[in-house]
């Protein structure tokens, strides 16, 4: 219990802490699994709040430094002085803002296919990359009907999200547009990539833009991108490279938004691969 909601997070694999973040807001976090990378690290996979098995926020005050207090109390809860933070998408929001208010507690920052803002850049940005993304499969069905709820609830707003329901059926009606290649990852995984979500009324606005802070980032980071992300392009993939310093950059070819899911084995060998060399560092 944290301010007496509570978080529930799960505890899997072996070696180095590190706590995982996924995105969303509201999105179930089961999508965010990583077994090839349980192998080499103990992975302390949260239920945001406001997700999964956790409770909402009473009076929706999901800011970001409210999920990064959320998640430094996981780390009080295991014992843990310090770890590593995955945080993907939203949660690598999470993660920055964790870096700028509890410094002291990461080993290492790890932001995958995420961003420096969240608002009405960030909007702009992904409904050109959303018109992209359509005309690149203008045969696909799918990939029409994407752009077309996009457009429904970001440009035209005709469409409203309001409750569980609407929200994942608008979330799995514009999936297609997450990946490289929808149609191909569906055929490799040979299963439902369907997400689960939490849709909380009360949830207040949370603009957020720290873009002018990322020097103030001290600890080792890496930074993940997919060429063909459309809500978190490389575009701010480099930007966080060019800002936190000593960053790393590594840009999956092959992948959208989910890159774990799309080349896995080359997204576990690089997150394991910086792992080793700060583990590595502390030893020298």
């Amino acid at each position: 219990m944290v301010d007496g909601v509570r978080q529930v997070y799960r505890v899997a694999g072996e070696g180095p802490v590190c706590l995982v973040h996924s995105g969303g807001p509201g999105v179930h976090p089961e999508y965010l699994r990583m077994p090839g990378l349980e192998r080499v690290l103990t992975l302390v996979y949260l239920d945001p709040v406001g997700a999964g098995d956790s409770e909402l926020l009473p009076g929706g005050d999901y800011s970001m430094s409210r999920y990064a207090r959320f998640a430094e109390a996981v780390l009080d809860d295991i014992g843990a002085p310090a770890a590593y933070l995955l945080g993907h998408s939203h949660g690598g929001f999470v993660a920055l803002q964790f870096g700028l208010d509890h410094s002291d507690r990461l080993d290492g920052l790890i932001l995958y296919d995420t961003a420096p803002m969240n608002g009405p850049d960030m909007r702009e940005v992904a409904n050109k990359e959303m018109t992209s993304f359509v005309q690149r499969w203008p045969d696909r069905p799918e990939a029409t009907e994407a752009g077309r709820m996009w457009d429904a609830v970001n440009v035209s707003r005709t469409m409203e999200v309001a409750d569980d329901e609407s929200f994942g059926r608008y979330l799995n009606g514009i999936l297609p547009a997450y990946f490289a290649d929808y149609r191909k990852t569906t055929e490799q995984t040979g299963g439902d990539l369907s997400l689960g979500v939490t849709y909380d009324p009360n949830r207040l606005p949370a603009p957020w833009d720290v873009r002018d802070q990322l020097g103030v980032i001290k600890v080792p980071t890496l930074v993940i991108v997919g060429t063909y992300d459309f809500i978190c392009p490389p575009r701010f993939a480099h930007e966080l490279h060019a800002g936190i310093p000593d960053a790393q950059l590594s840009e999956l070819r092959e992948s959208g938004h989910f890159g774990h899911i799309e080349q896995p084995d080359e997204f576990a060998a690089i997150v394991s691969g910086f792992v080793n060399n700060q583990e590595m560092g502390k030893k020298a």
